[in-house]
């Protein structure tokens, strides 16, 4: 595809989902979760390389740090290293199974049909590739430990457990052992129970439309946990050197990122029309109280 029907397509798919937004309150079939800490950092925007086993963000007094490990492979009959989830398909993923987990209360997450019928939601294709390259995302999510942390004027939490405890797979044994579409995962128990108190609620329309976008996934995000806790009146100012650093950890120039977050930021704006952002010219931005993506009295978990 073009890089200009590209753009078209994309520009489509925000416009169509940004008028069933304002046209129609989201139900609860359109509600999906992610973990707060997830809203305020994020994984990475591309494949860092097998060499990178690490992977830490801070953003304020919240800090999450990835780990990448080693995974069984029954082809090599050893153990093999596993790199690091990254990209709009890894957020997708974990806020598809962050969905399934609370809206079941259950940490046994069926990612064969309930999946599919997730990526058909989002309007991507299930072809070949886009299959390959989500068992990829959960195979390295189905190893990665993750350290999450908060701070505030009294306390300090740290939690250090897997995303995913246990992943069951079924291979093709007619096919040189390809990977069917429908294995279970088991969220790790300490991962779970700190997500069922600490979800974020997002439009599941919104993802879909910024499904081509991680630092737009990742803004969305922030905004939709963020916001509605503002105080009426009182503004927050939070500086470009600011934003860089949670969002720009792979653009080297200012100007540069600041082009890019406003791409992402203006695309993230026809999804959240209530979000309440003001650009203050070379400083930063300020954020105001909005109201959040998702209404209290459309959750039923």
């Amino acid at each position: 595809m073009s890089t200009e029907k590209q753009i078209s397509t994309i520009n489509n798919r925000l416009i169509k989902s940004s008028g069933k937004i304002a046209t129609k309150n989201a139900s609860e079939h359109d509600i999906s979760f992610q973990h707060a800490i997830l809203c305020q950092t994020c994984l990475p925007y591309r494949d860092p390389g097998d060499h990178v086993l690490e992977w830490e963000r801070r953003q304020g007094h919240a800090l999450l740090v990835i780990q990448a490990n080693k995974a069984y492979d029954p082809k090599l009959n050893a153990r093999v290293q596993i790199g690091l989830p990254y990209g709009p398909k890894a957020r997708l993923i974990l806020a598809h199974i962050n969905t399934q987990a609370i809206k079941t209360q259950s940490r046994h997450i069926d990612v064969g049909d309930s999946m599919t019928r997730f990526v058909r939601r989002l309007g991507l294709s299930t072809d070949g590739r886009t299959i390959r390259t989500i068992q990829e995302q959960i195979r390295r999510l189905s190893v990665a430990m993750i350290t999450m942390a908060y701070a505030d004027d009294r306390h300090y939490v740290q939690q250090n457990s897997a995303i995913i405890e246990r992943i069951n797979v079924w291979f093709d044994k007619d096919s040189n052992q390809r990977v069917l579409w429908d294995s279970t995962v088991e969220l790790g128990e300490k991962y779970f129970l700190s997500l069922v108190e600490h979800a974020v609620p997002l439009d599941e329309r919104a993802l879909a439309s910024l499904s081509h976008t991680a630092m737009g996934l990742d803004v969305y995000s922030w905004l939709a946990q963020r916001l509605h806790r503002i105080e009426p009146g009182k503004p927050q100012f939070v500086a470009w050197a600011n934003l860089k650093d949670q969002f720009g950890h792979d653009v080297k120039q200012m100007k540069n990122f600041r082009k890019n977050f406003l791409v992402a930021l203006n695309s993230v704006l026809t999804q959240y029309r209530d979000a309440n952002i003001e650009i203050i010219g070379a400083k930063g931005i300020n954020l105001k109280h909005s109201r959040p993506p998702i209404r209290k009295n459309i959750l039923t978990v």
